[in-house]
Parts: C-alpha cells; sequence; structure tokens
C-alpha cells in the first residue's frame, strides 16, 4: 500500500502543476495579444520609413551624418535582446547562441583583444554575459516594465552617443523577430553604421518626387537618428512578442506532457491497486480453505 501512496502523492503533483502551466498559458496568451497589436502596428511605419530612406539613398552620400559612417570594426558591440524570465523554451538560449555564434565567426580577433561589448536588454542575456566576464554595458532589464518608445530611446542613445565618440566601430543587433506564437525567426542585423538602404525597385515607387522642406540634408540627418531608434524599437517589440508565444507554446505542451504522464500514472495506480486486492482475496481464500482442511 505503500506504492499506492506514493503514486497518489505523484498524480496529486502531477495535477497541480498542470493547473499551473494551464494559468500561465492563459495569461501569456493575453499578454501575447496586446504584444502583436503593438508589433502589428508599428511595422508598417518601419517599413515606409525604411522605403523614404531607400528612395533618398543618393542623398545619403553626400549626408555628414556620422551614424553612416564605415569604420575598420574595431570595437564591436552586440545587442543581445532576451526576456527576463524562463519558462519560454528554446527562447532566450537561442539568441545567446546567435549571439555567440556571430562573435565567433566574424569578431574572434576583437574577443581576443577585448573588444567585443554587449547591450543586453533582458536579464537572461545580462546574467548569462556578466557570468562569463564580458564587458557588459549598462543593466536593461526594467525596459520590459513600461515597454515604451521613449524609454527604448533612452537605450539607443547611449548606443549612438557611444558610436558617434568612437567607442564603438560598429553594432550589431540580435533579437527573435516574431511570426507567429509557434514561430519565432532569429534576427541578427547590423545597427550602426546605418546600412546603405537599398532603392525601391518598384517603378511608381521609384518615379515618387518628393518635396523637402526645408533641405535635403536636414531631412535625412533627422531621419536617420529616428531610423535607428526605430529601428530598435522594432527590435525589442518582436522579442517581446516572440517572447508571449514561446512561452504560450511552451505551457501548452507542459500541458499536454502533465495529462500524458496523468494517464500513466492513473493506470500504474489502477495497477497496482487491482493487484493488492487481487492478494488479498487469495490470502482471504486460502486461510479460509486452512480452517476448512
Amino acid at each position: 500500500m505503500a506504492n499506492l501512496k506514493e503514486v497518489r502523492i505523484r498524480i496529486s503533483s502531477v495535477q497541480s502543476t498542470q493547473q499551473i502551466t494551464k494559468a500561465m498559458k492563459m495569461v501569456s496568451a493575453a499578454k501575447l495579444k496586446r504584444a502583436t497589436n503593438a508589433i502589428v502596428q508599428l511595422r508598417p511605419y518601419a517599413t515606409k520609413l525604411k522605403e523614404i530612406l531607400g528612395n533618398l539613398s543618393a542623398s545619403l552620400e553626400g549626408a555628414s551624418s556620422p551614424f553612416i559612417q564605415e569604420r575598420e570594426p574595431n570595437k564591436v558591440l552586440v545587442v543581445v535582446v532576451s526576456s527576463n524570465r524562463g519558462l519560454a523554451g528554446a527562447f532566450n538560449m537561442n539568441v545567446i547562441k546567435t549571439a555567440n555564434n556571430l562573435i565567433a565567426e566574424k569578431y574572434s580577433e576583437q574577443l581576443k583583444k577585448g573588444n567585443v561589448s554587449i547591450v543586453a536588454i533582458g536579464k537572461k542575456a545580462q546574467d548569462f554575459y556578466e557570468k562569463r566576464n564580458y564587458n557588459v554595458i549598462g543593466n536593461n532589464n526594467e525596459v520590459y516594465s513600461a515597454l515604451t518608445f521613449e524609454n527604448v530611446t533612452t537605450i539607443t542613445d547611449a548606443i549612438m552617443a557611444g558610436f558617434e565618440k568612437g567607442e564603438f566601430d560598429k553594432v550589431e543587433l540580435v533579437y527573435n523577430r516574431f511570426k507567429n506564437a509557434a514561430v519565432q525567426i532569429l534576427t541578427t542585423e547590423q545597427l550602426l553604421p546605418l546600412p546603405k538602404a537599398e532603392a525601391v525597385v518598384d517603378v511608381k515607387a521609384s518615379n515618387v518626387d518628393y518635396i523637402l522642406e526645408p533641405n535635403q540634408e536636414e531631412i535625412v540627418t533627422q531621419l536617420i537618428p529616428k531610423s535607428i531608434k526605430i529601428q530598435l524599437y522594432k527590435a525589442v517589440l518582436d522579442s517581446h512578442a516572440s517572447e508571449h508565444g514561446a512561452r504560450m507554446t511552451s505551457m501548452d505542451k507542459a500541458t499536454e506532457n502533465a495529462g500524458d504522464l496523468l494517464k500513466a500514472l492513473k493506470l500504474a495506480y489502477n495497477q497496482a491497486r487491482q493487484a493488492a486486492i487481487t492478494t488479498e482475496l487469495t490470502e482471504i481464500v486460502s486461510g479460509a480453505a486452512a480452517l476448512n482442511g
């Protein structure tokens, strides 16, 4: 009967875990809806801004903005966007692995010289790189408490100031791009210097004659910092939506696994119970037969 007691305790434990995972799935589903709305609303603006820069690519050649100046990448900054919490499957580990592969493949020499720095957005990436003695700049874990353009812009301003001062020659961005609740696409983008946008191939779009006030150079100079800020903000929103999608999928799978485990445990419990009853009946029948004999 001790075995039956252990199985009952295990069944109760799995049922409690299943209730928790089911509740976490529902919470993530609600948060995913809000996060998805935020990134879907931003994408058209970001796309249009990129299109305008593409159509003004000729103006970028003569622009004096420091954020488009190509330099030898002696000092590299990698911005890694993760989450503050776990229980999201391989969400955080995948983005960290992608960042590590990027550093190993493209910036191994800079890493040996100690010229690779990390800006982590999210506690998981922050803890990972701090434990491994990387040069981690700042602490941005609180950005998810109030995920607004202004809060993310504070991070972008610090990165742009460092690039302008020559503290970094190149800035790479690594994050999970949201596709749907089950799919997150690991993405690596160059944040600084701003890559030359490709001109739009569409004939109608390419024939657009923009009227620029006060002048081309000033408009382009204002668009470049705004584009950089929007790019990082979009990456954080993408990662935020991807996190909730990954957690919802992970908790859904955990709930299903708990259900399968419960079936197996209940079957084992019933088998053990039947075996115990059969043993008791056998003992009673044997005792009765011995008394009659």
